[in-house]
Order: structure tokens, then sequence, then C-alpha cells
């Protein structure tokens, strides 16, 4: 997705969110509040007490609806459905008779108890691309029936709660996130099929590049973050697992699963996948490696062997590579095949007959052909500016940057003793190696 089309995406879905509107935000209704609230008959008389709201935070309704509450007669609990419901208001529930049909509380999937589930648990934030706690959740009527619309996730309200009843009931929307702006972790509480749970979660987590995927990974739980995983795609997931420090990245591979952290792990680009593998203890490291395809676990196997700090062992195996009489436009359909690893090609080895290296195309030549060009032609035209540079996969880092500077390239081919290639050592890996202490800047946090 372009950034253009992201922006008005996110302009149409601010435009769409209920707690935008005047009405909406001026019957808001603190579940904190209502908490403990009675719940009366039409006649005034109390019935009982509210212990939990009832909503389907997982379906197919931008608001979860409410669907019941439990509630509190002497010492008995008991689901009131929500079709008993007059109003519910601040501390506050009417029922529509005086008759109260009281049943046993036998959860259906995609509903939580919005009290004990959702409040006061970790969430996601997807317009401040942050993690942040469910101080106090808003319920408001809309269409016709009583829907969670909003999270207030601020430090009054926090104080609030820990006031007198009369505080406690008074929403403080100060920082009211827009339901729809949300993911929340309360899918491990109900038996909703992962289809369903999933989509409410997707569509506001599509949103987020890599990067920020990964600043909330690192800010989450144990239980959360394995639980976002989940709902990712693998390769989504993976590309997050890259841009995690490593030492987060080390910690949710312990904490996952086997089967799902090799499952990761075989996704992730294969010189980012051996980084990670590198770090964990050797049994770990093969307890992941038995478990991926033979072919994928021998790749990263072989990358395993080369010491760090050197440019094997920061090199990518994933190269594309051509016979000089290819043409442009074949060399192009297969760039568009390899779309998804975009950010590790950055040019085309031509090999001869024997494997051995000719010369490395950037993109940028192979862009400005036409179409019809053999790239023996462009081979040719290269020769002018010298050979290819190249490292031997014992090069050290250090080294393999003053070449790449010198070269004034943005990567370099790793190549063995007949010059055939074996990877290739992009830039950013050659800082990634050499400045290890930079870690990635989180202003976001730094900020809030």
């Amino acid at each position: 997705m372009t950034t253009a089309s992201r922006l008005r995406e996110r302009r149409t879905g601010l435009d769409q969110r209920a707690t935008t509107s005047r009405t909406v935000r001026a019957s808001l209704v603190s579940l904190a509040g209502l908490v403990g609230g009675p719940v009366t008959n039409q006649a005034g008389e109390e019935v009982g007490r509210v212990v939990d709201v009832v909503a389907k935070l997982y379906g197919t309704d931008p608001y979860p609806p409410v669907t019941g509450l439990i509630i509190r007669i002497g010492r008995r609990r008991a689901f009131l459905a929500a079709d008993r419901i007059e109003r519910v208001q601040a501390g506050q529930v009417r029922l529509r008779t005086a008759r109260v049909d009281l049943r046993d509380f036998s959860r259906r999937p995609g509903e939580v108890l919005l009290a004990r589930d959702v409040m006061d648990h970790q969430l996601v934030d997807v317009d401040g691309v942050q993690v942040t706690r469910a101080a106090d959740l808003y319920l408001a009527p809309l269409t016709g029936r009583v829907v969670l619309v909003g999270v207030d996730v601020s430090l009054p309200t926090l104080l609030r709660r820990l006031g007198p009843r009369r505080w406690q009931v008074r929403p403080t929307p100060d920082r009211v996130l827009d339901w729809q702006a949300v993911a929340p972790f309360g899918a491990q509480a109900t038996a909703g099929p992962a289809e369903v749970r999933l989509r409410a979660s997707r569509s506001a987590l599509h949103q987020l590049r890599p990067a920020e995927l990964a600043d909330i990974l690192e800010d989450l739980g144990r239980t959360e973050r394995q639980q976002l995983l989940g709902w990712l795609e693998p390769e989504q997931a993976a590309d997050a697992l890259e841009e995690m420090e490593p030492t987060e990245l080390e910690n949710l591979l312990r904490e996952a699963p086997p089967e799902h952290a090799a499952r990761l792990v075989d996704e992730m680009e294969p010189d980012e996948a051996a980084d990670a593998l590198r770090d964990l203890a050797p049994g770990e490291r093969e307890t992941l490696l038995a478990r991926m395809p033979a072919g994928e676990a021998a790749e990263l196997r072989g990358l395993l062997k080369h010491r760090e700090g050197t440019a094997g062992g920061a090199m990518t195996t994933l190269l594309i590579t051509a016979a000089p009489g290819q043409s442009v436009a074949e060399i192009r359909a297969e760039l568009a095949a390899q779309a998804e690893h975009r950010t590790e090609i950055d040019a085309v080895a031509v090999l001869d007959k024997e494997g051995r290296l000719i010369a490395d195309i950037p993109l940028f030549d192979l862009a400005v052909a036409e179409d019809t060009t053999v790239l023996a032609d462009l081979t040719d035209w290269l020769t002018q500016f010298g050979s290819p540079v190249t490292v031997r996969p014992d090069t050290r880092l250090a080294e393999a940057a003053d070449r790449l500077v010198a070269a004034r390239a943005s990567s370099l081919l790793v190549v063995d003793e007949s010059d055939r290639p074996l990877g290739r050592i992009l830039a950013d890996d050659i800082l990634d190696a050499l400045l290890p202490e930079r870690g990635r800047l989180h202003f976001r946090r730094f900020l809030q």
C-alpha cells in the first residue's frame, strides 16, 4: 500500500469513527463507573448489582455490541440478556420490565467480559503506534443498541477510579481512543473461531510498518505478543522480527512454542534468520533448525558456519543471477517474482557457464535499459568502470565497509576462491554488525 493510499484510508476511517460524533461523546457511559452500580426494574426497585458487561468483542461489527450483563443478586451471579435492558446510564442500568428472566451465564463465541478481560489489560493504539493499557472503557447507544465505542487510557481516569463513587461514574474522556483504532488482547478469553477474532485486529494492524510492529512487540507482555504474532501473516510477522532489538528477539523466540518460532525464523531473510539463531544457545538453535524444511535448515547451517564479524557471517544467500544471453525483460520478470524480497536485492549477478562472476549489474541500470537489451551488452558497458568489487567470506566487516565506501556501492558480492558468488552483503547489514550499540531510536517512546 502506498503512503498516499494509506493516508486516504486513515482519513476515511477517522471520519467514520463514532467518537467523533458529539452526540456519542455526550452519551458515554463509563464501564468502571457502571460496575457495582444498581440494576433497577421499571418501578425503580433494585434488582441487583452490575458485576460485569458482556460484549461480542470479536465479530463483524465495527463496535462490539453489548449482549448482556453479569449481575449479582444476593450471593448469586446470573446473566441478564441485552434485550431486557431499557437504558444504560452513568452508574446504573434500567430494565424494560419488572419481570427478570435470569439464567446462568454461558459464554458464546466471540464474547468477553469487558471488566475482567479487557479493562486494565494491554492493547495496541494503532493511531499512536504504541502499547497502552485500558484505564476505562466507554459504552454508548448507537443504532438502537448499546455498544463499546472507546477506550480511555489517561492517568486522570485511574485517579477517578480510586475516588468516591460519584467520581467513578463520570466519564473523563480526555484521551479517548476510538475502538476502531485499537487492537485488544482478549481473544484468549473467548472460544470464537480464529478467523473471526483475526478480522477485527487485522483491520487495524495491517496499517503498521514492520518497524512499528517491532516497537509494539517489544513493549507487549509475553502472552500479548505471542497473541499478536498469531494474528499476523507469517511474512508480516517475520518482517517485524527482523526489525526487533537482538535481545528482545532472542526472548521472543524462547517464549514461543518451538514449531511457531521455527516457522517465523524460516520466513525471515536468510541473513537475519542466521543472526537470530546465532544468539540462541546451541541446543535451542538445533531445536528450531530441526523443525524447519530440510533445504532452509541446511542453508542456515551453512551461514552459521561463518564467524560473526565476517562478510560470510553477515551475508544473505538470496541472490538473483543471470546468464549473459538473457534479456533485460526476462530479468525484470524474475525480479517481479521476488518482490517480497525487495529490500535484499539491489543488483543482479551475471555468471558464466561455470558459475563464475562476470558482472554485477545494479537495478538502476536494468531499470533504464530497453527490454530487448541483452545482458552481455550491459556487462560490456560496465567494464569501463572496472571489475565488480567482491569480498571473501572470511573478510572482516571493517574491511568490507571500506571497500563498500570506496566502490560507492550499496552492496558487495561474497565469492569463493573461484569467484563463484556465495551471497551478498548489504550496506545496512554492515552497519548493523559494526554499530550494534546504536539500536533503533525510539523517538515515539521518548516523547510520550
